[in-house]
């Protein structure tokens, strides 16, 4: 699956770039689904020996068993499978806990993951120069209610409802790194029930 392309928009809202091998003493890929494509290309042009000090964090979702074999043939010193991204993050956080200097963060799929694994990877003290990012696969949203502050997963319409406090939320474009997540805002707040139809705007 090739890169998403997105429509120019506001400043806040992140930009994706493509993975490139790094000289580093260590090296720490986190991807889910498609993104795991882009760790596979990038292996095309890896220096020889990368992957004996590179970790390997997959969360395979819909994708199931197409991608997995195929990380572990490259050979990485670990490859963790795991069916979310809350089941690896324990495993994520020690790693970040245990990084040396030279550390290079790799992130690749979903903008939920992505969002999430960056703000962990900057908690921990790794600069944003050390963290590559590239989009593959859905382009579903994670979305904060900016009302009740919930966080909806994996949101596809605008407007869509929140999980949480139940309103009808328009998904905007801004996009808070503090919480990793796009922001929605009550659509029918001048006129209540004046709900338009959710369109599917996001796959």
């Amino acid at each position: 699956m090739p890169k998403t392309a997105f429509e120019p928009s506001i400043k806040s809202r992140p930009i994706y770039g493509t993975l490139e091998p790094r000289p580093g003493k260590s090296h720490l890929m986190i991807a889910d689904a498609e993104g795991a494509e882009a760790i596979l290309d990038l292996a095309k042009s890896t220096p020889k020996g990368m992957f004996d000090h590179t970790h390997i964090i997959y969360i395979p979702k819909k994708t199931g068993e197409t991608f997995t074999g195929r990380l572990r043939e490259l050979n990485p010193a670990q490859c963790y499978v795991g069916p979310s991204y809350e089941a690896a993050l324990p495993r994520l956080r020690r790693v970040l806990n245990d990084a040396h200097m030279g550390l290079q963060v790799y992130l690749s799929g979903s903008e939920g993951l992505m969002g999430q694994a960056m703000l962990e990877a900057t908690n921990a003290g790794i600069p944003h120069s050390a963290i590559q990012t590239e989009h593959r696969g859905s382009t579903a949203r994670r979305m904060q209610c900016v009302h009740c502050k919930g966080i909806t997963e994996d949101v596809t319409t605008d407007p869509f409802q929140c999980a949480h406090c139940g309103l009808h939320l328009f998904v905007r474009d801004h996009y808070s790194r503090r919480i990793a997540a796009f922001q929605g805002v009550r659509v029918d707040a001048e006129e209540p029930g004046n709900v338009p139809e959710p369109v599917e705007r996001f796959k």
